[in-house]
């Protein structure tokens, strides 16, 4: 009964009754409505589809190495502070990894939440520069159509969560899991981009594959428990939904990439290589 409920809420979009914004957010940079972070998403596709690859085309590729390393150790240093700020915010302070539910009240704990959440969204703006690199270093064929999406979507759907529900467990702990993991990504990034004296340091690379397929199968088993819980109001039932569609869609992609490269050993296919992970 319990999953009918949901399947019902989640097919005709009625949640049920909880506040339709987050007052909370009045005023906050981007969050006045989805039109600036659209923009912004349509832009950078333009840009990394068409535009940039045109204005590169008879140019020389960039060397980017240093701007590359200081960029991939400054995603890792906020990685490492939204990490932390999402433990206090709950994750280390009260969370139960079950039925929490969004919090909108204006307590410390509660505002330090949303004030994590719009940061991890805005992150993502920070991260499509990852597929400006590409471009302006004439990598075109790492600029996918799974990695553009990817990268795409990230701050596109959460600007509705900060906006409607910042603050759950329910729906924070991706995010959480995320940060965890592109603190080890991005510190092999930027090792990587300092050059091939230092690649030396980098015999944990096919450890990269597990801690990513492990991400996945935890966001996946901890969403799906809201539709075997006997009575969990999480107020916005159509985000649980989406946060276990990416999550599930990912680790069919992760492990089909596992089974290539370790099972069959052969090489990977572009689309599962460049989707997520890049070689920099």
């Amino acid at each position: 009964l319990r999953f009918s409920k949901y399947w019902k809420d989640l097919i005709f979009f009625f949640p049920p009754p909880s506040p339709p914004l987050d007052p909370r957010l009045e005023g906050w940079p981007l969050m006045s409505s989805p039109f600036p972070t659209t923009f912004i998403i349509g832009t950078y596709i333009y840009f990394v589809t068409s535009l940039g690859p045109k204005l590169m085309e008879n140019k020389k590729p960039f060397e980017l190495r240093q701007i590359m390393a200081f960029y991939n150790f400054s995603v890792v240093a906020l990685s490492l502070y939204m990490t932390y700020e999402f433990l206090m915010s709950g994750w280390a302070t009260g969370y139960s990894f079950r039925c929490d539910i969004v919090d909108y009240s204006r307590s410390p704990t509660a505002l330090r939440m949303v004030r994590t959440c719009w940061l991890y969204y805005f992150s993502k703006f920070i991260e499509l520069l990852d597929t400006i690199f590409f471009v302006l270093r004439k990598k075109n064929n790492q600029v996918t159509f799974l990695h553009v999406f990817h990268h795409s979507i990230m701050p596109w759907t959460w600007w509705f969560g900060v906006k409607f529900a910042a603050g759950s467990g329910l729906g924070t702990f991706h995010a959480l899991l995320n940060c965890i993991v592109h603190v080890v990504m991005y510190t092999y990034y930027g090792i990587c981009s300092l050059g091939p004296a230092y690649h030396k340091y980098l015999w944990w690379k096919k450890y990269m594959t597990t801690i990513q397929l492990v991400q996945f199968i935890m966001i996946t088993g901890h969403i799906g428990q809201i539709y075997i819980m006997d009575d969990c109001p999480y107020q916005y039932p159509i985000f649980m939904f989406i946060i276990w569609l990416y999550g599930s869609m990912f680790l069919v992609l992760f492990l089909h990439f596992w089974y290539h490269a370790y099972t069959k050993g052969q090489r990977l296919p572009k689309m599962a290589r460049n989707g997520i992970s890049k070689d920099q």
